[in-house]
């Protein structure tokens, strides 16, 4: 795991075991704000030691931006915290989660010691709160997932924008028009840092280009894949390269090609007809978000 001091109160951390995940800390002077925690438990307990031992404070807010397991799992190593969501990913905590993470253990013992939590602060649309000297703006920001969320620590213009923002959008459990738009809003703003919910923190400067090209790729993509729906192509997941929406292969070391197919699949369906609203879909997504979440390259 990697930690990263981006302001003098403001920490990344990035996961070294699974797809680059980021989990963001804020120290404020009355406690610890934890924007999403990490997969594996190990990473997460650190992240805990780290808040306590190193910097002598303590998590009082635990933000979870949305259910994918990658984001949520780790809430239950901070039993003391108040836990913040959408009302959407209580919603699917409390179902498909706690099934999830039943099957999970039964094949995984270095989750035993997890427990799904249901958080206790749930909004729709916005909210805010304050802590020590520091501001918090969440906002509703669809797309990635029914109930993603984006997280604005407003006094130092630091994004925390979860996985609306990643190295390639990726919608397989959400929705492209949603995600379309939730990145439209982002696309005219300023901001001093953007943390991806993978990989790297955008800068000031790179912020603009970056949310371009990701409006870029939606627009190439969905256009490839209606074009080769209307002449009838087959394997159109193998027909429309990466790089021809914009895109490089070698981020994520090399997992958003896989991201990029399952894209492609879901607009197909679309095409099709034969999708189905995210909430109501059975195991194919589930708590994980990802039909083949636990290879450790995709997300």
């Amino acid at each position: 795991m990697q930690r990263e001091r981006i302001t003098e109160q403001i920490f990344v951390f990035r996961s070294g075991q699974y797809a680059q995940v980021t989990a963001g800390l804020i120290l404020t002077s009355a406690g610890a704000v934890l924007i999403d925690t990490l997969l594996y438990p190990e990473e997460t307990v650190r992240i805990r030691r780290y808040v306590e031992s190193g910097l002598r404070s303590s998590v009082r807010y635990v933000i979870n931006t949305h259910y994918h397991a990658d984001h949520s799992t780790g809430a239950c190593f901070f039993p003391e915290a108040r836990v913040i969501s959408h009302r959407l990913c209580a919603q699917i905590l409390a179902t498909r989660g706690r099934e999830s993470l039943k099957r999970l253990k039964a094949t995984s013992p270095e989750f035993e010691p997890v427990e799904v939590v249901i958080p206790d602060i749930t909004f729709e649309d916005r909210m805010s709160f304050e802590l020590g000297e520091f501001r918090f703006t969440l906002r509703a920001s669809p797309g990635h997932s029914p109930d993603s969320i984006i997280c604005l620590v407003q006094d130092e213009d630091i994004l925390f924008a979860a996985d609306t923002v990643m190295p390639i959008p990726y919608f397989a459990d959400g929705s492209f028009e949603d995600l379309e738009r939730s990145l439209g809003l982002l696309l005219d703003q300023e901001y001093e840092n953007i943390v991806q919910g993978h990989g790297d923190i955008i800068l000031r400067g790179e912020a603009p280009a970056k949310i371009a090209s990701d409006l870029e790729y939606l627009r190439c993509l969905s256009e490839a894949v209606g074009n080769a729906l209307a002449e009838g192509h087959q394997n159109i997941e193998d027909s429309i390269p990466l790089e021809a929406c914009g895109k490089s292969q070698v981020l994520l070391n090399g997992a958003v090609q896989q991201l990029h197919q399952h894209n492609i699949r879901a607009l197909v369906k679309a095409g099709q007809h034969e999708s189905s609203s995210p909430l109501e879909q059975d195991a194919a997504y589930d708590y994980e978000g990802n039909p083949q979440w636990r290879q450790k390259n995709l997300i």
